[in-house]
């Protein structure tokens, strides 16, 4: 888990309420669960997922699963973008970090992180204030 703390001061350029920093934390750390779903949706494997069964409920189960797939790649693409445009460069790591709950440590021993530890931080902390503003 980052060792990060969950407010900061108003007077930084990053702040967000801690409870948002929570909720979109937890938000980031569904990004796998996006990913095995919408497996799920394209071969249609599950009956029984985040958002119904595919025969039973609905009345077209192909525009459902599509509804379903577009709705957890807006999901992904949506973080993934934002790390992209925290920085270019280290978003695969901001990605990771916060999808993953990966700490700096292990960033920069396991994953190479090329960045000290303060820029990790002011990055991480962009990163939230980022999708904050992103996802209203």
């Amino acid at each position: 888990m980052p060792d990060i703390r969950p407010e900061l001061s108003k007077q930084n350029r990053y702040w967000i309420d801690k409870h948002r920093y929570y909720e979109l934390k937890h938000f980031c750390l569904q990004y796998k669960n996006w990913k095995t779903y919408i497996r799920e949706v394209d071969g249609m494997k599950s009956k029984n997922f985040p958002g119904g069964t595919f025969s039973k409920n609905f009345s077209n189960p192909t525009l459902h699963a599509v509804e379903l797939r577009e709705l957890y790649s807006e999901k992904i693409r949506m973080v993934e973008n934002c790390a992209k445009e925290t920085h270019p460069e280290l978003g695969v790591y901001i990605l990771k970090a916060v999808t993953e709950e990966l700490t700096y440590e292990n960033l920069r021993l396991v994953h190479g992180l090329p960045c000290g530890r303060e820029l990790w931080y002011g990055l991480y902390r962009r990163f939230f204030y980022i999708l904050s503003n992103t996802r209203k």
